[in-house]
């Protein structure tokens, strides 16, 4: 019955927030639909403008991964990884995680498959997914669409917060389920 109760109110939950918004907008004199067309223009424009930052980020990450360049300094960590717990594999999704959730997905879908949902890998990989973010899409994006070109301290920040989200990745599934 529960369930029954949390699935109807999980597939009717969009359509009343948005019939709500839309009220709430007539009732206040707006005219939603003109708004929403402008609206949609205006994001149609900024996703023009980032197009330029999208393609150089694509390519960066093609050119990494394709040169030999990801396998070299993966081989070249795993050692250090080893001795602080980190299973080397999941190196590749803390490089990628942090230039393309697309890029990222791949890599955890691909450690799910070859180890399994419930193994340390996979559990890791999933967590590292959730605790961490696209740091340079973020940037690329939301400072791309806004005209901004200096990012000052943006970057350094991002990229700490995603060492941060992945070694905490690391010790909560290790305390949770033990090393692998």
């Amino acid at each position: 019955m529960f369930l029954e109760v949390m699935a109807a109110v999980s597939r009717w939950a969009v359509p009343v927030v948005i019939t709500l918004i839309l009220a709430y907008g007539f009732w206040k004199g707006v005219r939603v639909y003109e708004t929403f067309i402008e609206g949609a223009q205006e994001g149609f424009w900024i996703a023009v403008k980032i197009i330029p930052y999208m393609v150089a980020i694509f390519v960066a990450l093609g050119i990494f991964r394709q040169s030999g360049a990801m396998d070299l300094m993966i081989s070249a960590l795993a050692p250090i990884l080893g001795l602080a717990g980190i299973p080397p594999e999941v190196l590749p999704l803390a490089i990628i995680r942090p230039l393309s959730g697309g890029g990222a997905l791949g890599v955890t879908s691909e450690l799910i498959r070859t180890y399994g949902p419930d193994s340390f890998i996979g559990r890791l990989a999933s967590t590292i997914q959730g605790s961490t973010e696209t740091t340079f899409f973020i940037l690329t994006f939301y400072f791309g669409s806004v005209g901004i070109r200096r990012s000052r301290h943006a970057l350094a920040v991002g990229l700490l917060a995603d060492v941060s989200g992945f070694l905490a990745a690391v010790l909560a599934v290790n305390a949770v389920f033990g090393g692998g």
